[in-house]
């Protein structure tokens, strides 16, 4: 399939439009283009312009509310809840992490839970914008169910991911995002896209038989990333994302990738650290760069996130690779 490379703020211009052209207000539109192009340019196909369809098609017949505005509630001096109002994640998780650094400040560590929220994209996004204003971060999301416990044949966890990053001095922040299956949901949506199999060992069928198939997979479920360890730690997410701040757990969660049945109502927790607070800015900025030179050291070894710098700046330099299909549906909209 040819491509056409697009400048990236063209390209997240397009994908707003587009976004705007199926009832979603240019509040909501922007901050879903941001993520959904930057996710594009890290590699993150699963969380990028794939989703410009099922987003489309959800606030159109009214499962996501393309015109919600998050309303924020400060309940502690370190605390603060945002009702999403079930619309899309993307601008309450910027009105996060704007809020969370001065809060840390006074506080030493602050946390945002989200509900009746959406799609989160990639965490790592939320985790290093917190990250460059000097802060540590921790994102947890739920999502729905496509992965049983450990033992269990009943879908009840979603693939329910976490990150972190961590500030660097005069470096980019060190990024951690993972999910606890497997593979994310979202890169074997982008394989069933695309007509592609999928890797052994990544999913099951309805019926609990491994399947490369990826249409397949999509109806069946993911396996636990590590396994009882990978299952564990997405209960801890479903505790800290969905029971904590009030949001649906997993099992009662819709799908993010249909226009059909009631809203998903998802929650996410996010934690914001300032390391001022404990061993201070200083000595946190020497303990880590200690850290990474000594992982630096290690030939073959690299830092996590360490790729998306160059990533980006290719990006930024030769613009993004969209599908001639794609595109001509973008344009369409101009």
């Amino acid at each position: 399939m040819s491509q056409t490379r697009i400048p990236v703020p063209d390209l997240e211009t397009l994908v707003a439009r587009h976004m705007m052209t199926a009832n979603i207000s240019e509040p909501n539109a922007a901050p879903i283009a941001r993520a959904l192009v930057l996710a594009e340019i890290d590699g993150l196909k699963g969380h990028g312009l794939s989703r410009i369809d099922s987003y489309a098609q959800q606030a159109r017949t009214g499962k996501a509310d393309g015109h919600a505005d998050p309303i924020l509630d400060r309940t502690r001096p370190g605390a603060l809840m945002i009702d999403v109002c079930h619309g899309f994640a993307y601008r309450a998780l910027e009105q996060a992490t704007a809020t969370l650094p001065d809060m840390a400040r006074q506080c030493g560590i602050a946390a945002a839970g989200l509900v009746r929220s959406h799609h989160a994209g990639a965490l790592a996004q939320v985790a290093e914008r917190l990250a460059a204003t000097g802060m540590l971060s921790l994102m947890f999301a739920n999502t729905p169910h496509a992965m049983t416990p450990w033992g269990g044949r009943r879908p009840l966890f979603g693939t329910n991911p976490i990150a972190f990053a961590a500030p660097r001095r005069n470096a980019p922040p060190v990024v951690v995002d993972l999910a606890l299956s497997e593979v994310a949901r979202g890169k074997i949506l982008a394989a069933s896209q695309k007509g592609e199999p999928i890797p052994e060992g990544w999913a099951k069928d309805a019926d609990g038989n491994p399947t490369t198939d990826a249409g397949a997979a999509l109806k069946g479920t993911l396996e636990p990333a590590g396994g009882a360890k990978g299952a564990a730690l997405a209960f801890m997410v479903e505790v800290m994302a969905a029971s904590l701040v009030g949001a649906n757990q997993s099992f009662e969660a819709s799908s993010f990738f249909d226009g059909e049945g009631p809203p998903p109502g998802v929650g996410q927790f996010i934690i914001a650290i300032d390391p001022g607070a404990f061993a201070g800015t200083d000595a946190f900025a020497d303990n880590l760069e200690k850290l990474a030179a000594a992982i630096d050291a290690d030939d073959g070894a690299r830092l996590p996130g360490s790729r998306k710098a160059a990533l980006r700046a290719a990006a930024d330099r030769d613009g993004v690779a969209v599908g001639e299909e794609l595109l001509a549906k973008l344009n369409s909209t101009r």
